[in-house]
């Protein structure tokens, strides 16, 4: 039997869900132990596939650094990170730039500093386009650094981006910015949602798909 963590919630069905490496199950609060095993029986290939996976993806994380020369992605293209005798750091166009002599995590939270404030420019730029086209006004607009989502819309219109997003294509970043605005006239994802979305950015599924390539990527790297 498979080692796992089980977390128990007013929840109805049986769940199991890998991370980091490890499985945890998510079970109602009076479902029966042997249940939860024989459960976890019928699903052991699928485990054992998605454990490697995970296990691997945990590995490569641990492994992720970055130094001069390296290329990181901006806007869906790679770009190298240079190092200049200045105090300044940036993007030209052609490449990051930083001080020399910096440690690895160092080059990385300049090149965070760098993402964010590129996120909040070009991401509020395309907000503003699409938010024209759609007739609707968001309150704010802000750069996080969430992991688990590429945007959200507060309940104050406030719409949030992770500065992660800045790194996908031109079309992706366009496709999150619809997104979150179509939740200023629906606070959901039922059918009208998504009827809204598609109607801005028909092909707004072939956009999804390289959105989740990007997060199969990120998914091997640590940027925390």
């Amino acid at each position: 039997m498979v080692e796992y963590t089980l977390n128990r919630s007013k929840r109805k069905t049986l769940g199991i869900y890998i991370k980091d490496g490890g499985v945890e199950v998510r079970a109602p609060l009076k479902c029966p132990k042997f249940e939860i095993e024989n459960f976890l029986k019928t699903k052991e290939a699928w485990i054992t596939e998605k454990l490697h996976k995970s296990k691997k993806q945990v590995e490569m994380k641990k492994a992720f650094t970055l130094d001069y020369g390296n290329k990181i992605l901006f806007r869906g293209a790679e770009y190298p990170i240079v190092e200049r005798e200045c105090t300044r750091i940036g993007f030209n166009g052609e490449c990051f730039y930083c001080p020399p002599n910096l440690s690895h995590e160092h080059i990385k939270d300049i090149c965070i500093k760098i993402y964010r404030n590129l996120a909040k420019n070009y991401i509020t730029e395309r907000v503003a386009v699409y938010a024209g086209q759609m007739g609707v006004t968001p309150a704010a607009v802000k750069i996080n650094s969430a992991t688990t989502r590429w945007g959200s819309c507060s309940s104050r219109k406030n719409l949030n981006f992770s500065w992660r997003l800045i790194m996908a294509s031109d079309d992706v970043i366009d496709y999150v910015s619809v997104h979150e605005l179509a939740h200023l006239l629906e606070m959901n994802h039922s059918n009208r949602f998504w009827a809204i979305v598609e109607k801005t950015l028909p092909d707004y599924q072939e956009r999804q798909l390289e959105l989740r390539k990007l997060r199969r990527k990120l998914n091997t790297e640590d940027w925390n």
